[in-house]
């Protein structure tokens, strides 16, 4: 079965973006491991946010390989051809998907898909690059878990700007 990856840019303390959802404070300096973990994934999740942010940013790097993309979403009725539309019963949708052939699936956010795929058991691994700095206040990354959620550590890297990515196995 395929694993379902939150591969996420987060501040020291916990937000995924500014106060006025700004992410000008990740780090674009180097790979930051991106080339490693694209050679496991074949596909990505978008909540409709994150969807309709990534439609104003053009065209995703060159070194982003070709991913089968999905947006979840229950508001939005088309998305661009080729992008593939998830709405209703999620769990069931992401059950068949992960069941499926393929790599694993990249959860690219947002905050509220990233919430309810977690509160369904659905996410398997969390790939955090904390940054190195506080924001202060922001959207944090993990608002409406109503319980703790076990971890355990599977990798850790250290970069020279103080970025440092974790890697956990949701037990």
């Amino acid at each position: 079965m395929r694993k379902i990856i939150l591969g996420v840019a987060v501040s020291l303390d916990g937000y995924i973006e500014g106060p006025n959802g700004e992410y000008d404070w990740c780090f674009t300096d180097q790979d930051y491991g991106m080339s490693d973990f694209f050679q496991h994934v074949d596909a990505c999740f978008y909540g409709r946010k994150s969807y309709e942010l990534a439609q104003t940013m053009g065209d995703m790097p060159a070194s982003f390989p070709k991913l089968k993309e999905y947006v979840f979403s229950n508001t939005l009725d088309t998305v661009k051809p080729g992008v593939i539309l998830v709405k209703g019963d999620i769990k069931k949708e992401v059950l068949a998907i992960k069941d499926g052939p393929g790599k694993d699936i990249w959860l690219f956010g947002g905050a509220s898909l990233t919430s309810s795929l977690m509160l369904l058991g659905l996410v398997d691994e969390l790939w955090l690059a904390v940054h190195p700095l506080l924001l202060g206040s922001g959207k944090t990354l993990f608002s409406h878990l109503p319980d703790r959620v076990p971890l355990q550590l599977l990798d850790t890297k250290t970069y020279d700007t103080g970025l440092v990515s974790l890697t956990y196995k949701i037990s």
